[in-house]
């Protein structure tokens, strides 16, 4: 059998080298394309991949020497994790290799909101100084609820630790995880207590457009949102609404429901979206940095070695 593995994404060169080393064969086709992947899929025991396509029946039918796949991320949307178990082919990830990544854009798009730097920044540009219309928020003394205590959950409350605020966080499958940065509570006491919701949950058929307009409707006090996880567990709408009534002071997405253009701009909440002044947009980078690029790949092949 061989030992031969696709690239089909753009991975740092760490993760080619060092599998090599491991004695693998490895062929690095970032520019690949779905097509040609299940031309020539059958060939290889592993595929590392990262948003290039689905990872689906499909594909699993056409690779049938596939033992492995890599996700070069944390998340395994992408992927069908039940027919990758039914078929016995193992699941490598690297949470590990962004999550400072996220938990630093997290405190980014907050500290943004909460400062108003967006809105101040373009009405400067435009001849505009208004001290009073921008005054801000301080973090200090706030109350965060994080949902996912996960490497994500985790790297946001680690980042929060210099700020003075009370961490609260949410697993509904984890229990006993209280820590020096968090302390675990319920849903019940996230929706009493916070001043800040942050999403570190994966996208999973429970998760979708969970974050919707009964779960807002629930907060007790006005909060600033983040959602660095996934956008189709949010509802965008929602969120719009509620920013408009005022239970929503701010909301920092990374993530959307529908993403990358044309498709975004189709969508019928996109326009009131970009141009709501308390919404802060970035294009699904937390967890993209140069940084953890590298790190990612260094994380996988950790975890090649092991299978």
């Amino acid at each position: 059998m061989s030992k031969k593995i696709l690239i089909v994404d753009d991975l740092h060169p760490t993760f080619k080298e060092e599998a090599i080393k491991l004695g693998f064969e490895v062929d690095d086709e970032p520019q690949i394309t779905r097509a040609e992947t299940l031309a020539k899929i059958k060939d290889y025991v592993g595929i590392a991949v990262r948003t290039k396509f689905r990872i689906d029946a499909e594909i699993f039918e056409a690779a049938n020497q596939l033992k492995f796949i890599a996700r070069a991320g944390a998340g395994l949307d992408n992927i069908d994790v039940k027919l990758a178990g039914e078929k016995g082919i193992k699941l490598i990830n690297a949470p590990e290799g962004n999550c400072d990544a996220v938990g630093e854009h997290a405190v980014g798009l907050l500290l943004s909101l909460m400062n108003n730097f967006r809105r101040a920044d373009m009405e400067i540009r435009n001849g505009i100084w208004d001290r009073e219309g921008n005054r801000g928020y301080e973090l200090k003394g706030k109350k965060v609820g994080i949902v996912g205590y996960g490497h994500m959950g985790q790297s946001f409350a680690q980042k929060l630790a210099g700020f003075g605020v009370d961490v609260m966080a949410y697993d509904k499958y984890k229990t006993g995880f209280s820590d020096k940065f968090a302390r675990e509570v319920s849903m019940e006491e996230i929706v009493k207590h916070s001043d800040v919701l942050s999403l570190h949950i994966p996208l999973t058929t429970e998760t979708k457009q969970m974050v919707d307009d009964e779960y807002f409707y629930h907060f007790k006090k006005p909060i600033f949102f983040i959602n660095t996880a996934r956008g189709e567990i949010v509802n965008t709408q929602a969120v719009l609404k509620y920013i408009k009534e005022g239970k929503i002071l701010g909301a920092g997405l990374d993530v959307l429901e529908a993403e990358k253009f044309p498709n975004l701009s189709g969508q019928t909440w996109y326009r009131e979206l970009s141009e709501n002044q308390k919404v802060i947009l970035t294009p699904h980078v937390g967890g993209w940095t140069f940084d953890s690029y590298r790190k990612i790949s260094e994380v996988l092949v950790e975890k090649l070695k092991s299978l």
